[in-house]
């Protein structure tokens, strides 16, 4: 029998895939700080990542969507296996749609995590043990879907009736420590990552069931706006039909200590640790990265000039930042540092 003293045995690490979506403009810049935080910040991964470019066809039809030569080389130094893809169903009119259709190029039955260009990996991500069994997502999120009217439906009918639409088991999926209408009570996540087992099986259902809500979105969501929402509408039900649901301890240092989903140079600067402004100009200060960063400027400006450092940054006490995003954004403005 062991003894009570002894360690605890290590939990066993699942290898997994990792999907990015990069194509001309500011995703090619984000890509190659993402690709290079994680080669420098998690140098134990191994898995196969994979850049997928959206072909300039279907529902991308006249769009400049390919990679420049500059970014090309870049990912490809870094083991980055780019894959084309067409987009049939979202494309221009929905470009985070191109999360969802993107699924299909990764390999069937093996482990996945997707993440949002506009994200670093800040630790070692190869030393999470995540049970990809049982699919889960991000909780840095906002309240900002649905917004009820006034005279009904409620949260618990809108979502009840997206559940039900479905064949699926609504009253599992709440969180019964949050009160009834409230919206952290309904399963909901930030769409900037999420993980599962097989991205073909959770690719087909994302596609097949976030094309039938916005084809057809029923009289619950008749007041709803679907845009840009509908990934993170139709996420909750997919990690739902899986098995899956919030994510546990383990998941949650997806959301801060070893990846970092920064959303735009400016909230990075205004509102992220420490930790997580290093491992950005660590990253952008790769001689590769850096020449091909000089093309965009919010990189120029808030990196290489370090405004964002030494000017937007002492502006906000991170101890006390606003709690809406929004806020957040409208201060940047006024004190005339937004970059996008």
């Amino acid at each position: 029998m062991p003894d009570a003293s002894d360690p605890a045995p290590a939990t066993e690490l699942s290898p997994f895939n990792i999907l990015i979506v990069a194509q001309a403009g500011r995703l090619e810049y984000e890509a190659a700080l993402f690709t290079e935080s994680l080669r420098a910040n998690a140098p134990g991964w191994h898995g196969r990542l994979i850049v997928a470019e959206p072909r300039p066809e279907e529902a991308w039809a006249k769009q400049n969507t390919g990679l420049s030569d500059a970014a090309r080389e870049v990912l490809l130094a870094r083991g980055a296996e780019i894959t084309p893809f067409t987009a049939r169903h979202f494309g221009a009119a929905y470009p985070y749609g191109n999360k969802i259709e993107a699924l299909a190029v990764m390999p069937e039955n093996e482990n996945f995590i997707f993440f949002d260009t506009d994200t670093l990996i800040t630790g070692p991500l190869d030393q999470i043990a995540l049970d990809f069994s049982r699919p889960s997502a991000s909780m840095r999120r906002e309240g900002t879907w649905p917004k009820p009217p006034l005279y009904g439906p409620g949260f618990t009918e809108i979502w009840r009736s997206l559940y039900e639409r479905f064949g699926l088991e609504f009253d599992s999926s709440l969180e019964l420590s949050q009160p009834d209408e409230h919206w952290e009570r309904y399963l909901y996540f930030n769409a900037g990552w999420f993980y599962g087992s097989d991205p073909a099986e959770f690719g087909k259902r994302f596609l097949k069931w976030a094309r039938a809500i916005c084809d057809d979105p029923g009289e619950a969501l008749a007041a709803q706006v679907l845009d840009p929402w509908l990934d993170q509408i139709t996420l909750p039900l997919v990690i739902h039909s899986l098995g899956g649901g919030r994510p546990g301890p383990e998941a949650a240092a997806l959301d801060g200590e070893v990846a970092c989903h920064w959303r735009k140079l400016p909230l990075l600067y205004a509102r992220e640790s420490d930790e997580c402004v290093d491992a950005l100009e660590r990253a952008a200060e790769a001689p590769d990265v850096a020449k091909l960063l000089q093309n965009w400027s919010p990189a120029r400006q808030l990196i290489f000039e370090r405004h964002g450092r030494n000017d937007l940054r002492p502006l906000f006490d991170r101890a006390h930042l606003p709690k809406k995003e929004q806020i957040l954004r409208q201060k940047i403005k006024r004190a005339g540092w937004w970059r996008s």
